[in-house]
This record gives C-alpha cells, sequence and structure tokens, in this order.
C-alpha cells in the first residue's frame, strides 16, 4: 500500500504540491479537489475530471475515475500481493520495525502498597505494556518504570490496623497470599475508623516523616509483604519493568524545588499554612506541601520527574495513569512550566477510562472490587472448559499451559480494544469466547494458519493473490503501528488485528488451499497472515498459540 500510494502521490504532484489522499467506500485512495478548485477558480468536478484524464496508470494504479468532485483511485491488488508478501516473508518478525532514535519513559501500573492489585490495574498494566511494545518496536528506547506508592496516609491505615487488630500474624507463614492479607486490614480500617483513629493515623504519618525507629519497622514489614504479593501477580500477568522507584525514596527531596518557587513567587502559603502551586485562572490552586510538613502525591512527582529528567537523559515521560487524575497531572505539568523546565513539554498523561462491573463502580475502601488474581482465576477456569469442550482426551498439564495463555489473551485483548479514554464494563464470560473480537479469536485464528501450514508441508511462496480483502489489511500493518504509537492507542492495534483475523477467517472458508493449483501462493499469504498476527499479539503482550 505504500509505494501504491507513493505512486499515486507522484502523479498528483503535476498537478498540486498540496496532497491529501483520503481512504474511500468508492475506491482504494481518493483525492478530493475541492482546495485545488477554489484556488484555480474553478469547478471542483471539472478539475477531477481533468486530473483523472492525465493520471498514468502502472502495475500499481489499476484504475483512475473521478466522481463528485474527488479522483478516485484503484490499486492492482494482484500486483501489491506478491511483493507484500515476499516483504513479509522475508522480514518476518521484523516486518514494520521503526527506527526511532529517542529516548521515553513510560510509567505505569502505580500501586498503593495498602491492597492487592485489582482489575483497574489489569487495565493500566495492559494500555502501559501495549504502548510500551508499539514505541519500542517504532524504534524509541523504552525505560519501563513502575512507581511503588509506598507511604503516606493511606499506608499508615493499614499499619494502624494490623496494630490493633493484626494479633503479630505473618502472612507469609500462614500461607496467605500477603498483599490479600493487607487489602484485608485496610477495608477493616475503613470500616470501623473514628475520628480519634484519624487523628493517630496523621500522627504516625508525622513520626514516619521523622523516621521514628517502631514505625519504620512496622512500615517496613507492612510494604514487604504487600510489595512480595503484588510481584507474584505481575510475573503471573506477565508485566515487566525496568525501574522500581518507590514514594519513599523522593518524598523528602523536593525541597529545593519548593524553596525556588516560593522565591520566584510561584508557590505561596495559603490560610491553612499549606504550601501550594498559583495556577489560577488556568486551573485551581494545587497544595505541594501540607501545614504540618508532610509530603503528598504532587510532592513526590516534583522530585522525581526532575530526578528522571536529568539522571536517564530521557526525551519524555508518560504517564499511563487513570481519567480520575486528569486535573492533577495537568496542574502537574503547569506547574513544571512555570518553575522554567524546558522539558515540561514533554511530559504527557496517557489517560484512560475506569472499568466497571455489572455490579456497579468498583471501591476499594468498601472491598467492593475484583482482586487481579481473583479475576485471572476465574477467566482461567472458564478457559479450562472451553478447551474441554473443544478437544476431548487432552492432557490436564497440556490444558493447563493452554488455559493460562488463552486466559491472559482474554483480558488483555478485552481491556485494551476499547480506546483508552473510554470506560468500559468487564464481563468475562464475553472475554473467553473463541468467537467474535475477543484474545482467543485471534489466538484461534493464528493457530488455525499454523495448522494449515503444517498440514500442507509444501513451501509458502511470494506470488499473486486474488484476495484484496486479506492483502489490504495486510498493507495497512505498517500504517497502522505508526498511528498507534504516534497516537499511544494500542486499541487501533487491536481492532486491525480483529479485521486481519476477520478477513483471513473468511478467505479460509471461501478457498480450498491445500491441494489447490494455488496452494503455495496461497500458503504465502497464510504464513503472511500468522507473522502479522503474532507481530501484532506479542505486541499487545498476548502469547500467540500454535495450538489451541
Amino acid at each position: 500500500m505504500d509505494e501504491f500510494r507513493k505512486q499515486c502521490e507522484k502523479e498528483l504532484k503535476k498537478f498540486t504540491d498540496e496532497i491529501i489522499l483520503e481512504k474511500s467506500k468508492h475506491s482504494d485512495l481518493a483525492f478530493p479537489c475541492f482546495n485545488l478548485a477554489k484556488k484555480e477558480k474553478k469547478n471542483p468536478l471539472e478539475i477531477a475530471q481533468e486530473i483523472s484524464k492525465s493520471i498514468k496508470l502502472s502495475k500499481l494504479i489499476k484504475k483512475v475515475e473521478a466522481q463528485n468532485g474527488y479522483v478516485n483511485f484503484y490499486a492492482d491488488w494482484n500486483s501489491i500481493s506478491k511483493k507484500l508478501i515476499g516483504e513479509i516473508l522475508a522480514k518476518k518478525e521484523n516486518y514494520g520495525r521503526g527506527k526511532k532514535q529517542e529516548k521515553i519513559m513510560l510509567e505505569y501500573s502505580g500501586p498503593n502498597s495498602n491492597k492487592p492489585l485489582h482489575i483497574g490495574h489489569l487495565r493500566n498494566d495492559s494500555i502501559g505494556m501495549a504502548t510500551s511494545n508499539i514505541l519500542e518496536f517504532t524504534g524509541y528506547k523504552i525505560l519501563r518504570s513502575n512507581i511503588i506508592n509506598d507511604r503516606g496516609v493511606h499506608i499508615c491505615k493499614v499499619m494502624y490496623a494490623y496494630k490493633k487488630w493484626g494479633n503479630h500474624r505473618n502472612p507469609i507463614k500462614e500461607g496467605i497470599k500477603p498483599d490479600h492479607f493487607i487489602g484485608d486490614l485496610y477495608v477493616l480500617y475503613e470500616k470501623n475508623k473514628s475520628e480519634e483513629s484519624d487523628k493517630e493515623v496523621q500522627i504516625m504519618l508525622q513520626k514516619w516523616e521523622k523516621k521514628d525507629k517502631e514505625t519504620r519497622l512496622l512500615w517496613k514489614k507492612i510494604n514487604s509483604w504487600c510489595i512480595t504479593g503484588m510481584k507474584q501477580t505481575y510475573k503471573k500477568f506477565g508485566s515487566k519493568f525496568d525501574l522500581w522507584p518507590q514514594e519513599s525514596q523522593f518524598y523528602d527531596k523536593a525541597k529545593p524545588i519548593i524553596d525556588q518557587g516560593l522565591k520566584k513567587g510561584i508557590f505561596f502559603k495559603n490560610d491553612r499554612g499549606d504550601i501550594a502551586v498559583n495556577l489560577e485562572p488556568s486551573f485551581p490552586n494545587k497544595v505541594v506541601l501540607r501545614a504540618d510538613g508532610t509530603s503528598i502525591y504532587f510532592t513526590n512527582d516534583l522530585a522525581l520527574t526532575k530526578h528522571r529528567f536529568q539522571n536517564y537523559k530521557i526525551n519524555k515521560m508518560i504517564w499511563c495513569v487513570a481519567s480520575e487524575q486528569n486535573l492533577y497531572f495537568q496542574q502537574l505539568f503547569k506547574t513544571f512550566e512555570l518553575l522554567g523546565y524546558k522539558w515540561s513539554k514533554n511530559c504527557y498523561h496517557l489517560s484512560y477510562g475506569i472499568v466497571n462491573l455489572p455490579s456497579g463502580r468498583m471501591k476499594s475502601r468498601e472491598g467492593n472490587v475484583i482482586d487481579a488474581d481473583d479475576l485471572i482465576e476465574e477467566v482461567t477456569k472458564l478457559a479450562k472448559e472451553e478447551i474441554r469442550k473443544r478437544e476431548e482426551g487432552i492432557a490436564e498439564k497440556e490444558i493447563e499451559l493452554r488455559a493460562d495463555s488463552i486466559a491472559l489473551a482474554a483480558i488483555k485483548y478485552y481491556l485494551l480494544k476499547v480506546e483508552p479514554i473510554k470506560d468500559l464494563l468487564f464481563i468475562p464470560e464475553k472475554a473467553i469466547s473463541f468467537e467474535g473480537d475477543t484474545g482467543p479469536y485471534l489466538q484461534y485464528t493464528y493457530a488455525r494458519a499454523k495448522s494449515i501450514l503444517r498440514k500442507s508441508g509444501k513451501k509458502p511462496k511470494a506470488g499473486e493473490v486474488d484476495e484484496k480483502n486479506v492483502v489490504e489489511k495486510l498493507s495497512e500493518f505498517k500504517e497502522i503501528i505508526d498511528k498507534s504509537s504516534s497516537d499511544m492507542k494500542s486499541s487501533i492495534l487491536a481492532n486491525y488485528l480483529f479485521d486481519l483475523a476477520t478477513a483471513f477467517n473468511e478467505f479460509y472458508h471461501r478457498e480450498k488451499i491445500i491441494g489447490s493449483e494455488k496452494e503455495e501462493v496461497f500458503l504465502g499469504l497464510v504464513e503472511a497472515v500468522s507473522v502479522v498476527l503474532a507481530i501484532g499479539l506479542k505486541l499487545l503482550g498476548i502469547k500467540p498459540l500454535e495450538r489451541m
């Protein structure tokens, strides 16, 4: 498709330098003549007729016609197919890979160490992993970072609950997943809190910041248990990180920045004695440091972001954080700008919508959440049932292996196929289906392609294939990768893979592949599809399966 587009642009350059080629329902590419007609003071219908008659046809440009002020270009898909399939078979897993040079740090997940990961974290992780993979595939150097919010009021609530109701228990010795134990303590505090307990929690936070020995020992124990449990979930889900900064490492590093802000008059003391940043009228003012000297997330982000740009020499910083924090990041980035940091314009908030359940919205404080571990277990169970229905006599060990991969594919794809900024309703039974717009359907399509190649045994060959739908989809892959990368929307790639799989399955049901006169050429198309599906699935963090 790239070569076809270039040839169309080359022909159009004879008439204008302002070339806009659009996708069209009526043709493969269309050139609107309205701006050119306005410039030359002519009727766009006449301009379209003049241009269409002057276009030179070629091996790639099969036909040109004028229609309603547009010049419609039609590709010779047979010619395109041979070159395209040849390139895919030659480059294999490197097909579509880019060569950008910039270094980007992408922060995702960012859990609080007072509860286990839940389904919202899984959406965050899925988007963060897929986006970093896509950016890396287009050539960027990526640093994957996971900030652990390991200090603050929320942690002190767990510490208070453990002191009051924990009875010196050790979840690891009891065989309890430690982050679940911590999460139960947090819910217990919220259900039994009082004015007195809230005061005790604030005192505990102040003691922590003053490095009180007893408080710090309890804090280390609580955090160690929770992080140990979360890392088990990360491993199961396939989440990978290069850096693990902790808020406790940076909470007290912002003093020079705060002093700088006060000196410049950017920061001020409000009526309560808090230090705040003056952002009005653009945004509401934001507290930077509490009156009692204790830090908040904002304090930490001031110090940590500066550290990241200075120490890692990154060109861009991306935060993958839920849309509930949109205002927070607008305030943070504006503060960087006011402080005069040149890199403030290279900060980006990759915002995503919340995950709802059929029962309503999740609330961590009430314990009304779907824990990530529970969800993975539930979807894996559904995957096992589906495998047993489809194949009798399969060994239990094989069922376990396949079910794990299918369950993760189901969850990740369901969370990725919706545009990040949109909220979504998660229904496990829909996610696990082997049919329709699901992760298992994409895996099944890949497995079908590999099965065809195994059964034939013949060598795939790049040749002319009269199969426009599949070839056209394959030709869009590079453009899809570039758009997914530039827009930072992994949903673009996810939806493309579904369209490719659908086109391929229609071809499979319509054409006889094995035993046909064009078997080797058809196999070339099948392998090209399997290559592109494998690349795309891996970028989404989904494992391609050769057998389902």
